[in-house]
C-alpha cells in the first residue's frame, strides 16, 4: 500500500458528514439522489408510503423480467426479478407486501409458462424457492388475510403439473410443510 493513501470511506464517516448538515443541505442531498436513480425515488416512495399503490413499481420490475415480452425479444432473469423483491423489503419490509410480490412473481412466472415453454432449471428451481418465500410471509399474515394468498398460490401450483422439473411435486410439499392444506 502506498504511504499517505486514504483508507476506504464507511458508514460512520459518511454519518459524521451528513451530520454535521443542516436542514437546507440535507434536504438538497436527498433531492439529488431522489433525482438521481430510479430506484432511489423508487426506495423512497415505498417508505414513505407516497403514491396509490408503492408496490406497482416492484411489480413492474418482476413482470419485465420472469415474464418478458418474447414478440420483443426480450429476455429473463430470475436475479433481477428477485431483485425488486429484496429492494422493496430493504425500503419497507411489510409482511403483506412481501406475500404480494412473491406471490406476483409466482403468478408472472406461471403467465410466462402458459405461452412459452422454458427449459432452465434455475428458473424453475428460482419459482420453487420463492413458492417457498411466498408461504413464508402468507404465513406471518392473520389467518383472514390469508386465503386470498393461499387462493393465488394454489392456481400457480395447479398449473405447475405441466411444467416439469418436478415442480409441482415440490410446491406440493411446500404446502404441507407450511401447514397449508391443498385445496
Amino acid at each position: 500500500m502506498m504511504s499517505g493513501a486514504k483508507k476506504k470511506p464507511t458508514w460512520n464517516d459518511l454519518k459524521r458528514t451528513i451530520g454535521g448538515l443542516d436542514r437546507d443541505a440535507l434536504l438538497g442531498l436527498v433531492h439529488d439522489l431522489y433525482v438521481a436513480h430510479k430506484e432511489n425515488k423508487t426506495f423512497l416512495h415505498a417508505r414513505f408510503g407516497l403514491g396509490d399503490d408503492v408496490l406497482e413499481p416492484y411489480k413492474a420490475t418482476i413482470s419485465r423480467w420472469v415474464c418478458p415480452d418474447v414478440m420483443r425479444n426480450q429476455d429473463y432473469s430470475v436475479s433481477k426479478a428477485k431483485k425488486a423483491i429484496s429492494d422493496y423489503k430493504k425500503a419497507v419490509g411489510h409482511a403483506e407486501g412481501l406475500a404480494e410480490l412473491t406471490v406476483f412473481y409466482c403468478e408472472s412466472c406461471r403467465d410466462f409458462l402458459g405461452f412459452c415453454s422454458v427449459d432452465d432449471e434455475v428458473y424453475f428451481n428460482a419459482l420453487v424457492r420463492m413458492f417457498e418465500q411466498a408461504l413464508k410471509w402468507i404465513r406471518q399474515l392473520d389467518s383472514d388475510q390469508q386465503e386470498h394468498y393461499l387462493e393465488r398460490l394454489d392456481s400457480v401450483h395447479y398449473r405447475a403439473g405441466d411444467w416439469g422439473w418436478g415442480v409441482s411435486s415440490d410446491m406440493s410439499e411446500l404446502m404441507a410443510e407450511y401447514g397449508f392444506a391443498e385445496k
